[in-house]
């Protein structure tokens, strides 16, 4: 540990570390994570219309079947396996802090330009041709609200530099502090009454799970059993104990969410899917799965930003145009329906890949020299613009005009990234 390196040090010159084939394990988390958000978005919605509104219930919502978002909430996963594939790429990066900044910053947010090319315009010319307001309006509203991942996603990432500092010199006490935080910030929250002190726990929850993977790259995570065991275990505690919900998801008419704000219970959950994750390691990479990673990597942010659209679409047709309501979860024809239900939805996601995938590697304008002041200034517009959409979406209004123009400036600020000859030469993970 480097308890002598000034942190400006850290800052500006990542750790060098020899070149290395990716790590597969982390590939594997990533896309099974995606996946299985997309799974359930297409799962769980119960959606029937009446004729002038669309109602969006939560298969989840049965009795009982909370204890299936303990592992379907993959979202700690995905923060994990984020903080550990940081680590790896910032210390492999042969330029500085800011340089592997811009060039994350691009490729997080590129593949977001399609998505609003297409969603700014389409309300409006959608409510032109006579489709119903509300079940639009939903639809556009939620389509933004899926961005809240990169928002905070993004937060982690700016993080990164300053995190990896404190990593080398605390080791295991830096999500041991973050979790403090959360802690603190969830007792403040329900003694006070006030859900907006929760929102704290944006930072204090995902940064203590992506804190996690800094851990596991390191190889320092080595009791995922007692991991697994602390983590489920205190959520079970928190659960019972209360005001903890036991959804790990947001449920239609609940008084409290683990997610929105994240509560100290969703990161206990975190805590044990890692454990989880890492006692099942060996077995996970043993599976041949080579070829459906080569396959589906590529491809993960594209299906994480359509996935809705697509769901969107069959729901425009089927639902609000031909009148089929969702079956009663659980019933004979909810099960028999749902395999002609997901492969629809296939049938729309799979054009949509082929036609967006190739903005998952944005090109490189390798020009210019990148300084703190440009990086930060880029995060802060990509940042606020991802934030408006998360909170208004893509109805049918100027702040989502505004928002994407936030998102293309930041976005012409990371024009200084590193060319993909460079960035595959250096094995960025």
């Amino acid at each position: 540990m480097n308890r002598g390196i000034p942190m400006t040090v850290l800052l500006e010159r990542p750790r060098t570390a020899p070149a290395a084939p990716r790590d597969p394990f982390l590939d594997l988390l990533r896309v099974f994570g995606m996946a299985l958000v997309v799974l359930q978005h297409w799962t769980v919605p119960v959606l029937g219309y009446d004729g002038v509104r669309l109602t969006t219930g939560n298969a989840l919502a049965t009795p009982g079947m909370w204890v299936v978002t303990w592992i379907s909430q993959v979202m700690p996963l995905v923060f994990f396996a984020g903080g550990a594939a940081n680590a790896i790429s910032f210390g492999r990066s042969p330029a500085g802090g800011p340089r592997w900044l811009t060039g994350r910053l691009r490729r997080l947010a590129w593949p977001l330009l399609p998505l609003a090319a297409v969603w700014v315009p389409l309300p409006h010319l959608l409510l032109a041709l006579g489709v119903p307001e509300q079940p639009l309006e939903t639809g556009a509203r939620l389509t933004g609200q899926l961005l809240w991942f990169l928002a905070v996603y993004l937060v982690a990432v700016v993080a990164t530099p300053y995190l990896l500092g404190l990593h080398e010199r605390y080791g295991a006490r830096v999500p041991a502090a973050l979790a403090a935080g959360a802690v603190l910030t969830d007792v403040a929250r329900f003694a006070s009454g006030v859900d907006a002190v929760g929102y704290l726990n944006v930072v204090f929850v995902w940064l203590a799970v992506h804190q996690l993977g800094f851990l596991y790259a390191d190889g320092r995570l080595t009791r995922p059993g007692l991991l697994a065991a602390f983590g489920y275990g205190t959520a079970a505690l928190l659960v019972a104990a209360g005001p903890y919900p036991g959804s790990m998801i947001g449920l239609p008419g609940a008084e409290t969410s683990n997610m929105a704000p994240p509560t100290l219970a969703i990161m206990a959950v975190g805590f044990g899917q890692v454990g989880l994750a890492l006692l099942l390691r060996e077995r996970i990479l043993r599976l041949p799965l080579r070829r459906l990673l080569r396959w589906a990597g590529p491809r993960m942010m594209t299906a994480y930003l359509w996935h809705m659209p697509a769901l969107f679409a069959v729901t425009g047709v089927l639902v609000v145009g031909l009148g089929a309501s969702t079956p009663q979860p659980g019933s004979v024809g909810w099960f028999t329906g749902w395999p002609l239900w997901f492969g629809l939805l296939s049938l729309v996601l799979w054009p949509l890949l082929r036609r967006f995938a190739r903005y998952e590697d944005p090109p490189a304008f390798a020009y210019g020299a990148a300084t703190w002041g440009t990086a930060l200034a880029a995060a802060a517009l990509i940042g606020g613009g991802l934030l408006a959409l998360t909170v208004r979406g893509f109805a049918p209004e100027p702040a989502p005009v505004l928002a994407v123009a936030a998102v293309a400036a930041g976005l012409w600020l990371t024009s200084v990234s590193p060319p993909k000859r460079a960035r595959h030469l250096t094995g960025a993970q």
